[in-house]
């Protein structure tokens, strides 16, 4: 009897873990499902409308529809409205998709790399830490007030607003500014 009810816990507990880990967080008022990829859960984001049009126009989909793992640092609509006018306008321009997914790639991370992962960086970097981008560029991350802090190649940064999102071949953090490559 004893291993009967052990073995019963054992499946509860394990049960609640596998719902802990199909958990979504919500963004953008839909919800993101881990078991979905990048595009298939950026696509529902109403704050990420600029966003998904500027990967379908630099001809990223399926790049980040592949296994990956990717890191993504999604910036929102009112990320990208705080570049000066007419400049998304301008990148989505067939002839200016060089320069857009030169912009986007900045934004991505080769494997996975979560909050906790990102902090631990920082703590053996003493207070910052690296990472090359998809572009071929770094970002360079800290915290401030307890808040993640994305650094671009040119000193403008980002507050990450929302982490670990997590998708099926990566996770997302969502960020209030653009960072821009050199």
């Amino acid at each position: 009897m004893k291993k009967l009810a052990l073995l019963l816990m054992s499946a509860l507990v394990l049960n609640a873990s596998m719902a802990q880990k199909e958990k979504t967080v919500e963004v953008g008022g839909a919800p993101m499902y881990p078991s979905k990829n990048i595009v298939q859960n950026a696509v529902n984001s109403k704050d990420h409308t600029t966003l998904v049009a500027a990967v379908k126009a630099a001809g990223l989909v399926e790049t980040l529809e592949s296994a990956g793992p990717f890191t993504v640092f999604a910036p929102t609509n009112e990320a990208f409205n705080k570049l000066p006018a007419g400049t998304v306008e301008t990148l989505v321009k067939p002839e200016n998709k060089a320069t857009l997914t030169k912009i986007l790639t900045y934004h991505v991370v080769a494997g996975k790399y979560d909050a906790k992962s990102i902090a631990k960086l920082i703590k053996e970097g003493k207070g910052t830490a690296e990472l090359k981008t998809v572009e071929g560029g770094v970002l360079k991350f800290s915290m401030k007030n307890g808040k993640l802090m994305v650094w671009d190649e040119k000193g403008g940064y980002a507050t990450v607003t929302i982490k670990d999102v997590y998708q099926s071949n990566g996770v997302i953090h969502v960020i209030d500014t653009v960072v821009m490559p050199k």
